[in-house]
């Protein structure tokens, strides 16, 4: 992986959003409202597909290099007087953050929108961020579709499955909301997604399909109908039996939790075992009723993705919300596909200054031992960083190991546990 010769510089925004860099200073990361001055080795060239965001009532925090400590940018180097922002990063997919963008939030400041927010810095005309790629799959890099291609293959099929409302409801997925997933199922290839229910057990701080008004936007609308066995098959068995790696998913971000129809569910993977056997069955889930989840096992259910923000119940708690369900069912779900034969993976929202908190890494590493999850997927966490931590009421002292040795040391402690990025196909 290339890394920069000199450490890049600060980027600020002006208050018409437009990016620039300042010299004086380097660029800073933050762990846990903590400012770090990133490694060489920490940074990688901004991906391809990545989006700059300027951070509104946010001012840049730089690195001083002769002081060797954090400064406060508090107005425009360049004109007196005039605002700034600082600047952020959101990654393309299959990459993760080692830190996310430094800066001081200003009292009345907004809540941030529903995405991630690395640092990012300017050295040798062109961006880094303090991050490194955690999949080496490309089903979701920009350089493998051309818009227009999917606009033309996605109006083909949906003027072919126009009876089909899931089809419909992925159609605006993909031209609405840019879904990767929905794209993919569009042009015929990887993961295609299996959104079924508009409901929810969990009142997710971070949900980006439903969010209580004066928060911050939901990122996507969430489906309105539970499709039914035959909507879920036509979809799913053509996609198993025509694209390349496939594989289908129930449980996507335009939906509640699947497993309140697991009746459905079930019904659907019998109907699609029926007409192939191949590629992969696997459900996101935030694995809220391991009594369905054993169900869907036995009708053939490939793989279970368990969405966890934390390994310690305290912060899961304050973070799922759950209504009728506890943290213990979360991990009699995973026990009970691991009972079936079957392949569980941890969707593992990640945060620096949190994820790599020595507490969470014990935490974590007992829930392995425990009940041998198959992978883990690195998913950077979609939320304002510092809502998040006030809300899980996380010390500012607390002591973290770093996100490259925290990820060395799990690797070293489970030498069989995979990790990366995107559901992998079992069969």
């Amino acid at each position: 992986m290339e890394h920069p010769t000199h450490f890049p510089a600060l980027l600020f925004a002006d208050g018409e959003g437009n990016v620039q860099e300042f010299t004086e200073l380097e660029m800073v990361g933050m762990s846990n409202g903590n400012f770090i001055h990133p490694a060489l080795e920490d940074l990688i060239p901004l991906p391809e597909g990545s989006e700059l965001f300027a951070l509104p009532d946010r001012l840049p925090v730089g690195w001083d290099r002769t002081a060797e400590e954090p400064v406060l940018l508090s107005e425009n180097p360049y004109s007196k007087g005039k605002p700034v922002q600082a600047v952020a990063a959101f990654m393309a997919p299959a990459h993760t953050a080692i830190f996310t963008s430094g800066y001081q939030t200003q009292p009345g400041a907004p809540t941030l929108p529903l995405f991630a927010y690395t640092a990012v810095g300017w050295h040798d005309n062109r961006f880094w961020v303090a991050g490194f790629r955690s999949d080496p799959d490309k089903r979701q890099d920009a350089d493998q579709y051309r818009q227009a291609d999917v606009v033309k293959r996605t109006k083909r099929k949906l003027q072919h499955y126009k009876d089909n409302r899931l089809v419909q409801h992925l159609g605006k997925c993909c031209l609405t909301y840019g879904c990767p997933a929905a794209r993919n199922y569009f042009l015929g290839r990887w993961e295609a997604p299996l959104p079924t229910s508009p409901d929810c057990n969990a009142r997710c701080l971070g949900c980006i399909s439903l969010q209580k008004s004066g928060c911050c936007p939901s990122t996507q609308d969430r489906i309105t109908f539970v499709p039914s066995v035959s909507e879920i098959g036509e979809i799913a068995t053509t996609h198993l039996e025509s694209a390349e790696n496939p594989i289908v998913s129930f449980g996507q971000g335009c939906e509640g939790e699947p497993l309140l129809q697991a009746g459905i569910i079930e019904k659907a993977i019998h109907r699609i075992r029926q007409n192939t056997s191949r590629g992969t069955i696997n459900l996101n889930s935030n694995s809220s009723k391991p009594t369905s989840v054993k169900r869907l096992a036995r009708a053939g259910l490939d793989s279970l993705r368990v969405s966890l923000n934390s390994a310690q119940e305290k912060y899961y708690t304050s973070y799922y919300r759950p209504t009728n369900y506890s943290f213990s069912d979360v991990l009699k779900s995973i026990d009970a596909m691991k009972e079936s034969g079957r392949f569980v993976s941890l969707n593992y929202f990640t945060l620096p200054g949190f994820t790599d908190s020595v507490p969470e890494f014990e935490a974590l590493c007992t829930l392995l031992r425990n009940h041998r999850a198959d992978f883990i997927q690195l998913r950077n966490l979609n939320m304002d960083p510092e809502w998040y931590l006030q809300s899980l009421a996380l010390a500012k002292d607390t002591q973290n190991l770093g996100i490259r040795r925290w990820l060395d040391l799990l690797q070293k402690e489970f030498p069989s546990l995979r990790f990366g990025y995107f559901n992998p196909q079992i069969q």
